[in-house]
């Protein structure tokens, strides 16, 4: 596979990233994830704004974040995955430095750039029968708006969902629900669409932003307010989004059905727009 590093491309197992990098030390960084469909990607200028944008809430500088997308593009042909479904992954960090200290370094170092293209399979069958989620505390920090490497609390409560024979654990904060741990999420009550509104609590997804101007276009009424953890049982639909996941119907939340217990109209509507829109 051919990754690329520092400004160079080249096989993946010969990366090399110093012990001494702040990504590996204090998680100082910040990643992206963009699907590759057909060959192409997808809202890859939403990626890039929202990558400058953690970068800048980090104040990480000296990185030309545009020529990404040619180095996205160039990972694409190079491991030849024009012709199948793909994600791209970036991951950039403040760079190594040296004696380890938690302030910034003084002197000005380099920023650790890497990325990598892979293929990646379409959850067909998650689509079609629904997913369960559990719904775990939400222990993270309070800006889980910058999408930083520091994902601790979220592989936590992903591998609990595991053994828990869930696809996703979403969190809960103050009894309200704000996210997945790698997910938006989004319930419909009445016809009405309801998930989290921005804010410093919960990540700005891409694929939520597509959903939500796929309701405008599909003339399902959507309000951004809190989901409370005790309002959920009686929701008739409730779904998951996300880069990987797209628009995922959930059937089941800990051991309760939602609605009768099969993907809802609303979410299976906005998934088959989705998928019109990616293909």
């Amino acid at each position: 596979m051919i990754a690329y590093f520092n400004g160079q491309f080249m096989q993946k197992d010969e990366v090399r990233i110093s012990p001494d990098d702040r990504g590996f030390l204090f998680a100082d960084g910040v990643y992206e994830v963009i699907r590759v469909y057909n060959g192409k990607l997808f809202r890859a200028e939403d990626h890039l704004e929202r990558m400058t944008r953690s970068l800048g809430e980090l104040r990480i500088r000296g990185v030309n974040i545009p020529e990404f997308r040619d180095i996205s593009e160039k990972l694409i042909r190079e491991n030849h995955l024009d012709k199948e479904g793909a994600m791209v992954y970036i991951q950039i960090t403040r760079g190594a430095a040296f004696p380890r200290k938690h302030v910034f370094p003084e002197e000005d170092i380099r920023p650790t750039l890497y990325a990598f293209a892979a293929p990646f399979a379409s959850p067909l069958q998650q689509w079609k029968e629904g997913v369960k989620i559990i719904l775990v505390s939400d222990i993270r920090w309070t800006r889980c708006d910058i999408k930083t490497v520091s994902l601790l609390p979220n592989a936590l409560g992903n591998q609990q969902a595991k053994e828990n024979g869930a696809a996703e654990a979403v969190f809960v904060r103050d009894g309200v629900i704000t996210e997945g741990s790698h997910t938006n999420f989004a319930a419909v009550s009445e016809g009405q669409l309801l998930t989290f509104p921005e804010c410093n609590y919960i990540l700005p997804g891409i694929t939520r932003k597509v959903v939500l101007e796929l309701c405008g276009e599909l003339d399902i009424p959507v309000r951004e307010f809190p989901v409370f953890e005790k309002d959920l049982k009686n929701a008739d639909e409730c779904m998951i989004l996300g880069t990987t996941t797209e628009v995922m119907p959930v059937v089941q939340v800990d051991d309760r059905m939602v609605g009768d217990g099969k993907p809802g109209p609303i979410t299976m509507k906005l998934h088959h727009a989705f998928r019109r829109l990616v293909s």
